[in-house]
């Protein structure tokens, strides 16, 4: 793919066709899936998952001598939820990673292909380049995002030791590792405490042309599977609140995104349109603060053990 340094919303290039090949290519495995299971009796067990399969595309090894290394799963098979789930711990739709995700699952230009395996990526503190020589911090509105995973099969107990990668633009829209190949911002890995939560210190995602502003993330059963992305046992993506979006974007330093947002709404965004408004409640984050002090965000993840 071709990448430019810019970091205008417009030079994107082709990101918003791949994000649109990727929903294309999961609504025929749900299809597939669903035309399956129907023959088999076992539609039951789809009502729980929330969404498709996880996408993948090609590995590539383009960093500067970074090697990925093959880990040990845990387990070879994504879990399915039961269904009756609690809305207590929903689990949130399954989406694409992008063309963006720098988890092995990408050819890419940027420095690493792989940001799990880079010294540096498990880190609360997610607004600093940590790959190669740059030390960049991405400015912006700063949000304090906690996380809480629950067991969706378990009474929604809390799940330590799993570990979150989330990944997101910044406030003009661009990505680290493919708009800014140089950069390595806004990108890293907690693993949960006893009380099921990670902390992220991040700063409010721009937006981009025909998607609404989000936040990427994807689940493993434990640090030592976050080393590839090909072991989530979830990938998904958490919406902006709209409130939040309107104050945010209403301040000088995020009016490269301002033309973006105004042309996009949930229901015409083609990641979230589809899902149910019990998935949206949960992939929608919870937020409180003000462009002045900065933001917190929560949301409590069901995931299927």
């Amino acid at each position: 793919m071709t990448t430019t340094s810019s970091n205008s919303p417009a030079s994107h290039g082709h990101g918003l066709l791949e994000d649109i090949e990727r929903i294309d290519h999961l609504r025929l495995g749900r299809r597939r899936a669903l035309a399956w299971l129907g023959s088999v009796g076992g539609g039951a067990l789809l009502a729980g998952c929330g969404g498709g399969g996880s996408p993948s595309s090609s590995s590539s090894g383009s960093g500067s001598g970074t090697v990925t290394p093959t880990p040990t799963p845990s387990s070879s098979a994504t879990p399915t939820p039961s269904p009756g789930s609690t809305a207590a711990c929903t689990v949130p739709a399954s989406e694409t990673n992008g063309p963006y995700p720098g988890d092995g699952t990408n050819s890419s230009a940027g420095i690493t292909s792989n940001a799990l395996t880079s010294l540096g990526v498990v880190r609360s503190d997610i607004r600093s380049s940590f790959v190669g020589s740059s030390t960049t911090v991405a400015t912006g509105v700063e949000t304090r995002l906690t996380l809480t995973l629950v067991d969706a099969n378990n009474g929604c107990t809390p799940l330590q030791g799993y570990a979150v990668y989330i990944w997101q633009c910044d406030k003009d829209g661009a990505y680290s590792l493919y708009n800014l190949p140089t950069e390595s911002y806004l990108r890293g890995v907690q693993v949960t405490d006893a009380n099921g939560q990670v902390t992220f210190t991040t700063v409010f995602p721009g937006c981009y042309s025909g998607r609404w502003p989000h936040i990427h993330f994807e689940v493993f059963s434990s640090q030592t599977n976050a080393t590839s992305g090909r072991y989530a046992v979830l990938i998904s993506q958490f919406a902006m609140p709209q409130a939040q979006c309107a104050e945010v974007y209403a301040t000088s330093a995020y009016q490269a995104s301002v033309s973006a947002y105004n042309r996009v709404s949930l229901a015409s965004d083609g990641i979230f349109a589809d899902n149910t408004a019990a998935q949206m409640a949960v992939m929608t984050l919870t937020m409180a603060g003000s462009v002045t002090d900065g933001y917190t965000a929560t949301s409590t993840i069901g995931i299927a053990t």
